[in-house]
């Protein structure tokens, strides 16, 4: 009887705190949320050298933040340093570190926490893409994939997460894909690395959320395409509902994001009612007519 009580109990406390969720993001749907200061934080940016990372420095360099700067490409990761002075950072640290290799981010980790301090917000936006169908893939290729789209963030974590838990503050911020959501002809490699950053990202949310660690915040993001040359020559079945989306744009909603503390971030919001469709019933039967249509 009581282990029943308890189980009643269990389902309760989750079925008013679901209601509570609800209600907030109800509210917060209609009223914007309070965005958070971040002036001073330390800003860890992987993947800084180009495109969506290079304008994610750009714009926490505006906000006041502390930028730490990682690429494996030392001339774009100096010249995103460069602009970021421009744009009036204050403290600006540049390191070539090449994400795929776990002892190589150990090391420049080591060195990031003995030169600039600790971490407070770790952005894994570094990301590769081979674009070959999976028989045609080199096995070098999609091992890659996986080293730099997915195993990065694990020795990420490990490098900057046990600093956060101590200090109660800290913000992990995940760049995935909405092919970290539905299976996209051509990308197999590409898609199975983007489900497990997903994954990875929400699992150590959980594990941060039971374990009442209330000031370690988690922010994962799957965008559609993005015009940063990454995807050249995609197209999309519809572009008024799924546009190759604007970096300008997609940087934007992802610091508003991290501002408000956003734990899912889809963009466009047409990829919240993809999802939707994914749960009902006519979807055990098969997503192929869903991604034939849009992709």
């Amino acid at each position: 009887m009581s282990s029943h009580w308890r189980s009643g109990k269990k389902l309760l406390v989750f079925l008013a705190k679901s209601l509570l969720a609800l209600l907030e993001a109800a509210i917060f749907a209609l009223l914007p949320k309070p965005r958070k200061s971040v002036v001073g934080e330390v800003v860890l940016i992987t993947g800084a050298g180009r495109g969506l990372g290079r304008l994610l420095a750009l714009r926490f360099a505006r906000l006041g933040s502390v930028l730490v700067l990682w690429d494996v490409n030392k001339e774009g990761n100096e010249e995103t340093s460069k602009m970021a002075w421009e744009a009036g950072a204050t403290r600006v640290h540049a390191y070539t570190c090449d994400c795929s290799q776990r002892e190589e981010v150990y090391r420049v980790a080591d060195q990031v926490k003995k030169e600039v301090g600790d971490i407070s917000i770790l952005i894994n936006n570094a990301g590769i893409v081979t674009g070959k169908k999976f028989l045609d893939c080199p096995d070098e290729l999609m091992e890659k994939s996986f080293d730099v789209n997915f195993k990065a963030h694990l020795w990420t974590y490990k490098a900057f997460l046990p600093a956060m838990i101590a200090n109660d503050h800290g913000h992990l911020v995940c760049i995935s894909s909405s092919a970290g959501l539905v299976g996209v002809n051509g990308l197999a490699d590409y898609c199975a690395s983007k489900f497990a950053a997903f994954g990875f990202a929400e699992s150590v949310f959980i594990e941060t959320f039971a374990q009442k660690q209330k000031g370690i915040k988690t922010t994962i993001v799957c965008p559609f395409f993005i015009n940063t040359g990454m995807f050249e020559g995609c197209t999309t079945g519809c572009p008024s509902l799924l546009p190759i989306l604007d970096p300008e744009y997609v940087v934007r909603k992802i610091v508003d994001a991290i501002l408000q503390e956003q734990l899912y971030l889809y963009i466009p919001k047409f990829l919240y009612f993809i999802m939707f469709l994914r749960r009902l019933p006519v979807a055990q039967k098969g997503t192929g007519w869903l991604t034939e249509a849009l992709l």
